[in-house]
């Protein structure tokens, strides 16, 4: 399995050292410049993620509708209530819906692993995303502890 994320703080960022952490391919697209809200000033994310790719645009939506787009399947992170309309969070999903691929949202207040796993492919391209760090104080620990029981 390889993982894709687009690098922000909180859950994005947490499945990417998952990844490393368990010698997972990793992968993706970042905003140009590498940018990430606590790394704003580039390489950014680039120096710690080098296999990050960059989107034309500085946009974080067109990073989001492009890991979206190249991979098999989406599993979306949160904590307690659905993902605010406005939200990064909720345009994930929305885009995986538009484009008819896989997605499966986990709630960190009530994990179901099991039906989690049942929902995306045993192989292939795992985009992972949620709610940033700042959004959401405490998910980037409480999302890598949940992911690195997920894809062990």
């Amino acid at each position: 399995m390889r993982i894709v994320s687009g690098g922000q703080s909180g859950v994005d960022r947490a499945a990417l050292d998952v990844a490393l952490e368990l010698g997972l391919p990793y992968g993706g697209w970042c905003p140009r410049g590498g940018w990430a809200e606590d790394l704003p000033v580039p390489p950014g994310l680039l120096a710690g993620y080098p296999l990050l790719r960059e989107t034309p645009s500085a946009e974080p939506a067109e990073r989001t509708r492009w890991n979206v787009r190249d991979s098999d399947a989406t599993l979306i992170v949160i904590a307690g209530a659905p993902p605010a309309p406005s939200s990064g969070t909720a345009l994930t999903l929305a885009i995986a819906e538009e484009l008819g691929r896989p997605v499966a949202v986990v709630d960190l207040d009530a994990p179901d692993p099991a039906t989690v796993l049942a929902a995306l492919p045993a192989n292939g391209t795992l985009n992972v995303a949620g709610p940033r760090e700042s959004a959401i104080p405490g998910i980037y620990v409480r999302s890598r502890r949940l992911l690195a029981e997920l894809l062990r």
